[in-house]
């Protein structure tokens, strides 16, 4: 038998598991597949973490130092059954007989899609949080027994137990993983729903959000926050640190972001439906600390039209082709005053002077709330190369934003052109590693005086950083592109001085025609010494 490659060797968890469920997937089309198969993985972790919390009473009912040590069987069954004791600990509940052994158990039977979406029904209703989240059509003719009782051997394997995972963290980065691989299958329509996890590691790493309220009015399936979790516990924070806010406008994506946060056990207020942020604010009296989004890259059709009077629009009424300055808008209006937000869009947000968007352009710019601009490299994005940059704006330039004390940067904007980092992941998808990552970050807070890990003072970097003052991007008609400010990146000199070197190449210009006539005198030598035979 040969031995396994090294490929095969280093494949992840999760890299295992996505090809296991792949080769059940036959001619079903991504788009499809992914519902069903997500579901599985979000009902996997509500089994899990309701067994975990079962076998945890039960050891606390049969401890006699426990005070909930209970002698009587009866009484120790009704402790293990008591719902409160479960939802109280934020588990939700799953009745009796649609739990994951129990689904296990019918994995072969015809009739397992229909059990599924009996077991999704069963746990809508009894977790009020969860109604209309679950998907409930696995009886559908393309899901056949084979590949449902396949998908729930799949996440069955011992390595995807609750006890060997505290917090079932892997559960949660199974389904993180799953929705890119399935983004990136759908290409395009996958974008609508899934930031690369790079781009949202950059985001949040430059907005730092440690405490308060973090929103994103089109959160996709919730990865912002997920990054965000994320960051306030890799530097010693709590998960209650941050409160988050979102909405999302597609019904299935908005089920799609309720499961990844309750799988991360964040507990987030996605509004009470899905919903349009423009047409149908679920949120209009909130005032958030952070925003971070990444909006529809030129979104027409938006009916602004409909709003032209709109008191969000304070610097300008967007025109109906583009939604670009509805979005900058639309989230300054939910910005704290001391509060920063971060957005991704499409290069000609930066120097578009169509339907008004320069003037609006120029507002925001004299009302100082430009705090930084990154122009970003192309391909960064599925299913389009479409080049991108970030958005960076607050309220509050002074020096005080959210209570740490900065050095004022009013009437300064900084510029960032990053647009030749990273590095290909896959044949069409760019990627940051984190030291790029960190790079352009450590920039931003060395000029806002937020990075408290260094001592080191901001300086403009020919090519790649500079701070501009709010009259020299009038001069330049208030386009925003980094390219125009950054400069030229600084080219070592090789200590030759420059007529030397114009001589030099003079010389090497007239040998390389000198040899070029040799060359063709040969080869017209060696065509005439050819003799054609007349047989």
């Amino acid at each position: 038998m040969p031995p396994r490659t090294k490929a095969k060797q280093d494949k992840s968890l999760e890299e295992v598991l996505w090809d296991s469920a792949t080769a059940l997937r036959s001619s079903m089309d991504a788009a499809e597949y992914k519902h069903p198969v997500l579901g599985l993985i979000f009902l996997k972790y509500v089994s899990d973490t309701f067994t975990a919390r079962q076998e945890e009473l039960t050891g606390l009912v049969n401890d006699p130092d426990s005070d909930y040590f209970m002698p009587n069987e009866t009484a120790k069954q009704s402790v293990l059954e008591d719902r409160d004791e479960y939802t109280a600990e934020g588990v939700f509940w799953v009745p009796d007989g649609h739990r994951w052994q129990d689904l296990r158990k019918a994995g072969k039977q015809t009739n397992i899609g229909a059990r599924i979406d009996g077991a999704m029904a069963a746990i809508e209703r009894e977790n009020p949080t969860l109604r209309g989240v679950l998907p409930k059509n696995y009886t559908r003719q393309e899901l056949t027994p084979e590949m449902l009782g396949g998908l729930i051997d799949v996440f069955s394997r011992a390595d995807l137990a609750a006890e060997e995972h505290k917090g079932l963290d892997v559960l949660g980065r199974v389904y993180e993983y799953f929705l890119g691989r399935f983004a990136g299958g759908e290409g395009k329509r996958g974008g609508q729903y899934y930031t690369p996890r790079s781009v949202v590691q950059l985001l949040v790493e430059m907005l730092q959000p440690y405490h308060g309220r973090v929103f994103d009015p089109a959160c996709g399936s919730g990865g912002m926050f997920v990054q965000a979790d994320k960051f306030v516990r890799a530097h010693g924070g709590v998960r209650n640190d941050i409160s988050v806010f979102g909405q999302e406008s597609v019904p299935t994506t908005w089920r799609l972001a309720k499961m990844n946060l309750a799988l991360r056990g964040i507990d987030a207020n996605l509004g009470a439906e899905w919903g349009d942020s423009f047409h149908n604010d679920q949120h209009p009296d909130l005032r958030a600390d952070f925003v971070i989004a990444n909006p529809p890259f030129n979104q027409d059709g938006w009916r602004g039209t409909r709003l032209e009077n709109d008191v969000r629009w304070r610097y300008g009424t967007p025109p109906d082709g583009n939604a670009n300055y509805g979005w900058i808008q639309h989230m300054l209006h939910h910005l704290a005053p001391t509060g920063t937000m971060a957005t991704v869009l499409a290069n000609g947000s930066l120097s578009s002077q169509q339907s008004g968007e320069g003037e609006i352009r120029k507002k925001l710019v004299e009302a100082d709330l430009v705090e930084c601009i990154v122009a970003l490299p192309s391909q960064l994005f599925f299913g389009t190369q479409i080049p991108v940059c970030l958005w960076f704006l607050t309220k509050n330039k002074a020096g005080i934003p959210n209570g740490a004390a900065t050095r004022s940067r009013k009437g300064e904007t900084l510029f960032i052109d990053a647009r030749k980092i990273g590095f290909m992941e896959a044949r069409t998808l760019r990627a940051f590693n984190t030291d790029e990552i960190l790079k352009i970050a450590d920039s931003y807070h060395a000029w806002r005086g937020t990075d408290a890990s260094s001592d080191q003072p901001y300086e403009d970097i020919p090519g790649f950083c500079r701070v501009v003052r709010t009259a020299e991007i009038a001069e330049h008609s208030y386009i925003l592109t980094p390219g125009r400010y950054v400069g030229s990146e600084e080219v070592e000199g090789d200590g030759e001085p420059l007529d030397e070197k114009i001589a030099r190449f003079n010389d090497e210009i007239r040998e390389g025609f000198k040899k070029r006539e040799e060359l063709q005198a040969a080869v017209l030598t060696a065509l005439g010494s050819l003799v054609v035979s007349d047989e």
